[in-house]
Formats: C-alpha cells, sequence, structure tokens
C-alpha cells in the first residue's frame, strides 16, 4: 500500500494565493502587529490620529451646526429693538446732550474767570499811586475820592466775590463727568441702535464726526489731572479741544436731522 502510494505522480504544487490588501489597511496591520506588545504606544498614535482628523471634521461640521438667520440684525427678531420709538432714544438725548455741552463750557468759562480776574486786580494795583501820609501814619490830606483805577478794582473784587459764591469749579467738574459718562454711552448705543435696525453701519460723515466727538471728550477729561495742578498749558488745550468738540456738535446736527427722517421712513411705531 505504501509502495503504490509513493508510485503515483506528484504533482506541482502551486503557492497559496495572497489577500490582495489595501497599502493603508497593510500599514494599520503592520503598525498595529508592532504595537501589540506596546499598548500606550497604540494608544497616544490614535490620539495623533484623531487631533489631526478634528480640524477638516470641524470645518464639514459646523455648517450643520449654523443657522443663516442667525447673522441677520433685522427681520423682527429684536422686536422694539428694531423700532421707531427705540431708534429715536439717540437724536432726543444727543440734543440734549448738546445743549448740556455748551452748559458746561459756560460753567467752564465762568470758573476761569474767578482765576483771571484775580490777575487784573493785581496788575491794577500796581497802578495805584500811595498815598501820602504822616509819620504819625495818618493821611497827610483830606483822603481824596477813588481813582478811576480803584474803582475798576473795587468792581472786580465784588465780581470775584460773586463768582466764588457761584461755585462754578464744582459745578463745571460735575457737569463734565456726566458729560463724558453719558456722552460715550450714547455714542455707542447710536451704533448698536443703527445695527438693530439694518444690520450693519454705515461709514459717512455722522459716524466719524460721533467717533471724533467721543474720543475729543475722553482727551479733555484726560487733561483734568494736569490742570489741578496749575499747569496753564493743559488748561489751554483743554479749551482748545472742547472748542472743537462744539464745532463737530454743530457740524454733525444736519447729517443727524437727515438719519431721524429715515428712521421715520424706514421704521413703524413702537
Amino acid at each position: 500500500m505504501a509502495a503504490t502510494l509513493c508510485s503515483l505522480p506528484t504533482l506541482p504544487s502551486l503557492p497559496p494565493k495572497q489577500p490582495q490588501i489595501h497599502p493603508k489597511l497593510l500599514s494599520t496591520s503592520h503598525n498595529t502587529s508592532k504595537s501589540q506588545n506596546h499598548p500606550q504606544k497604540l494608544i497616544n498614535e490614535t490620539f495623533q490620529h484623531l487631533k489631526s482628523a478634528s480640524l477638516p471634521l470641524t470645518a464639514l461640521t459646523l455648517p450643520f451646526f449654523l443657522d443663516p438667520e442667525d447673522a441677520v440684525a433685522v427681520g423682527g427678531q429684536f422686536g422694539i429693538l428694531e423700532g421707531r420709538s427705540f431708534a429715536l432714544i439717540h437724536p432726543i438725548v444727543m440734543s440734549g446732550l448738546f445743549v448740556y455741552t455748551l452748559y458746561a463750557g459756560y460753567l467752564g468759562w465762568q470758573w476761569r474767570r474767578v482765576r483771571t480776574i484775580q490777575d487784573e486786580i493785581n496788575e491794577l494795583k500796581k497802578q495805584v499811586k500811595p498815598v501820602a501820609v504822616t509819620p504819625d501814619g495818618n493821611p497827610a490830606a483830606e483822603t481824596p475820592k477813588p481813582s478811576p483805577v480803584e474803582v475798576k478794582i473795587q468792581q472786580l473784587t465784588e465780581e470775584r466775590k460773586m463768582l466764588i459764591k457761584g461755585s462754578y469749579r464744582d459745578k463745571h467738574f460735575n457737569a463734565g463727568s456726566i458729560l463724558l459718562g453719558f456722552g460715550v454711552f450714547e455714542a455707542v448705543f447710536g451704533g448698536i441702535n443703527t445695527w438693530f435696525r439694518t444690520g450693519k453701519l454705515f461709514p459717512g460723515p455722522h459716524l466719524f464726526a460721533g467717533a471724533g466727538i467721543t474720543i475729543l471728550w475722553a482727551a479733555a477729561a484726560a487733561l483734568v489731572p494736569a490742570m489741578q495742578k496749575g499747569n496753564e498749558t493743559a488748561r489751554s488745550l483743554h479749551i482748545a479741544l472742547n472748542a472743537l468738540n462744539v464745532i463737530l456738535f454743530i457740524w454733525q446736527i444736519p447729517t443727524g436731522i437727515d438719519i431721524v427722517f429715515k428712521v421715520f421712513e424706514f421704521t413703524k411705531w413702537p
């Protein structure tokens, strides 16, 4: 039996067919086989693959989580914030702040007058001729009538006393603080209100003038510490900045009126 099996012809043996494996799978299985003995290394490599894939995945999935209407500032979702009554707050408040700016300037000028009037009195006193007296200290002759210079000194002294009673220094400081606080707040509020109604801002004279006014308010207020120390340069610059502020305010009024007309045209109550 054994001799019979040995005498049978020997068939050529074909090599076993190797399954086709994708190169990426091959590399993965190769890395996996290498990492079987190193579990910590396998975990680290897995995290590295996830990190590299996080950005593309985020870019792909982000549009599905965003609602295009969320980027639109108009359409009724803000309710009264888009209405006419809310839009008219800015022009009404700014009109009041313009008048208050003039009032603050008047208070500042009166306080400056308190300081400068004393300098005038001192200069006039230098022009008064001394009165002749006897060795006993009594007038050598009958006291003459006050000269025009002396009359002027008396008038200025009385005026200064009245100005001091007016407490213009404190009033001007308080008015400037209120103007700075409400002015900056209302300037920002005006831009936000425009965004509520239209979904964007409109670069132009009104917007740029408003930004300039806000900057001048802050710059003038920044000079106060130096002014309190008696710095005349800071005082002069403070006056110049506020004068420019008033000019910008006046120049801004026509453009503001045009915007009010557009508010009535494109908005509804409330």
